[in-house]
């Protein structure tokens, strides 16, 4: 299996049969120009509505190639992103669906929309969409048992709460597979302190065949290595991506 950094989220794993694209928003490298012209089918995965994860320039892609299964969130239906027919398959947390070559778990997220779970090819494939432990940054004595007000959600947030919600998910998730081939995984500095630590609770939960960063755009390549510390001390394989296009060998 080959996989290709896009950006931000997105993600293309190329197998011996088909090719899965996974949160596709921007696209530096140009990489779909290629994924589009192969000869395996093409699997396109949206984890939720937002734009950062859901384009629907993917939907133009039917034009040039006829091998597309659409397999989107259906939370991206809810807000009027894509209209039901647009795509091949709705799924919401706990749904599922399959066909020869791929089976395909929604699990859940505490944000929106929903994570997948990916079987195929004997290998087992987890990408997180927007599942993780956003307010890391307000756990700690001082702010404990305030509230404290997401710019995001233009709500009070109890990152307490929060948390359990997180590890709840994660609870669930395990539920349906205790480890994975791959993991795709948000690290994302713009959390703050402890930005790691949803993903650190995260590979503390599964076993990890190679964990991957994802959601880092805005920080940049090396805030997404701090993760690789913590990785190392587990003896888990990690990739440190220093480039849209760039790929690896699994």
């Amino acid at each position: 299996m080959t996989l290709t950094y896009i950006f931000h989220s997105s993600f293309a794993l190329e197998t011996q049969e088909a090719i899965l694209v996974f949160d596709y928003w921007l696209d530096p490298a140009r990489t779909a120009d290629r994924l589009l012209r192969s000869d395996k089918p093409l699997y396109v995965f949206a984890s939720h509505f937002h734009e950062d994860h859901f384009s629907r320039h993917i939907l133009d892609w039917q034009k040039q190639k006829k091998d597309i299964t659409y397999i989107l969130s259906k939370d991206i239906l809810k807000h009027h992103r894509a209209e039901r027919q647009e795509a091949d398959v709705w799924l919401a947390k706990g749904g599922s669906w399959q066909d020869k070559l791929v089976e395909v778990h929604a699990t859940g997220s505490n944000d929106s929309g929903v994570s997948w779970i990916v079987k195929t090819e004997g290998r087992t494939i987890f990408h997180a969409g927007d599942l993780n432990n956003w307010y890391a940054r307000f756990l700690n004595e001082e702010n404990a048992g305030e509230l404290i007000h997401s710019m995001e959600t233009t709500e009070d947030i109890d990152p307490v709460k929060e948390e359990k919600r997180f590890l709840g998910e994660l609870k669930d998730i395990k539920k349906l597979s205790s480890g994975f081939d791959l993991a795709m995984f948000p690290v994302d500095g713009r959390i703050g302190n402890g930005y790691t630590r949803g993903a650190r609770q995260f590979i503390k939960q599964f076993r990890i065949g190679i964990f991957v960063p994802m959601h880092f755009v805005v920080s940049g390549f090396e805030s997404a290595w701090r993760m690789k510390e913590f990785t190392d001390a587990m003896n888990i394989p990690f990739w440190c991506i220093s480039k849209e296009g760039e790929q690896i060998r699994l």
